[in-house]
């Protein structure tokens, strides 16, 4: 996943963490997929042209130092053929869906993941849940597995006090209460339950809205909640932003809302916590360890009835939702887009090639 002009918050989290890694003085070549189409034809074309790119990269691949890939299959595995042909360094970073559902999906990808797993010569995972699964049931060595996030880039994501002047920027009337929601549109976000809960809080407070940022991977299912709402309940949809449109309206909502089935890490809850926007996400992957100890609110997955009562949480305490401000800047800090890079040149440097 890469960034590109027509999807540009397509894998930015990637983007990112290169552009953090070449402004500390590294050179840096990306061989990825820089869109997000699907359909069956349009997959097997976008790989096609990435594994191209990928064999032809090949012929430059002595003057690498190291590979480094992100998503354990298949990148990892065509990142495996540098390290077997040039003798370099691999390093992996799983996300998630690559071990949930990825490792899964066949023989040939659970091989695929179990053989880039063994030869790689370190092993980066994004959450806590992650490592452990990894580390149970792949059976790899611990001295070469680390728990490094993307990082958040604390330049684009953060306090912005002038909010009166932000709300008439962004049209948010002066009563109106904002729920965010950041994220694709598909149904393992929680996007039903989101709608539920929304509906039901409407009915105890007029003033609140949900205002949805992300790209719309489902529109059915989209279309289809938002006729279950009939109108009563106003939905407002701004397609994929830039960052630094989305941490403005991080910086104007009441709570960020996750309600997710699955999640690796949860980086758009570290980077509202860097907005002191407090955050309600379900008892899911990283997200679980992110919002503990009172970082944010944790429910209960495929519950409307736990989401509602735990954006209410927020919306009705005052005292709890500066606690959670307080607190979610002590995570954001463990997580700043500086350590992460600082821990990956340690292990870009690490001498040992396995």
């Amino acid at each position: 996943m890469y960034p590109s002009v027509a999807a540009p918050t397509f894998g930015i989290f990637i983007k990112n963490q290169v552009t953090a890694l070449e402004a500390a003085g590294l050179s840096i070549d990306v061989i990825a997929i820089n869109e997000p189409g699907r359909g069956k034809l349009k997959v097997i074309q976008k790989y096609l042209k990435w594994l191209f790119k990928g064999f032809w990269g090949l012929i430059y691949g002595y003057k690498y130092d190291v590979i480094h890939a992100h998503y354990i299959f298949p990148s990892g595995l065509l990142a495996l053929l540098y390290k077997m042909i040039w003798k370099k360094k691999l390093v992996v970073t799983s996300h998630g869906g690559d071990i949930d559902k990825m490792a899964k999906k066949n023989k040939f990808t659970s091989w695929g993941t179990r053989k880039v797993l063994s030869e790689a010569d370190h092993i980066i995972v994004v959450g806590y849940r992650l490592y452990d699964d990894i580390l149970r049931d792949f059976e790899v060595d611990e001295d070469k597995l680390s728990l490094i996030s993307m990082g958040v880039d604390r330049r684009i994501f953060k306090p912005l006090y002038d909010r009166d002047k932000l709300r008439k920027k962004l049209v948010v009337k002066e009563k109106e209460k904002v729920l965010l929601f950041v994220g694709n549109f598909i149904k393992d976000k929680g996007v039903y339950e989101l709608f539920q809960a929304y509906k039901k809080l409407r009915e105890t407070d007029p003033d609140i809205t949900l205002h949805i940022i992300g790209r719309l991977t489902d529109k059915e299912l989209f279309d289809e909640l938002v006729n279950q709402a009939g109108g009563t309940a106003p939905i407002f949809y701004h397609g994929a932003l830039k960052q630094s449109e989305i941490a403005d309206w991080m910086n104007v909502a009441e709570a960020l809302i996750l309600p997710s089935y699955i999640e690796g890490f949860g980086l758009v809850a570290l980077e509202a916590m860097a907005c002191e926007t407090p955050v309600v996400g379900t008892k899911v992957g990283g997200l679980e360890y992110l919002l503990a100890d009172e970082s944010g609110v944790l429910v209960e997955p495929r519950d409307e009835d736990s989401l509602f009562k735990g954006i209410s949480l927020i919306l009705d305490n005052q005292d709890l939702k500066e606690s959670l401000k307080a607190n979610g800047i002590k995570r954001v800090e463990e997580h700043d887009q500086q350590r992460i890079v600082s821990k990956l040149l340690e292990i870009y440097n690490e001498k040992e090639c396995r």
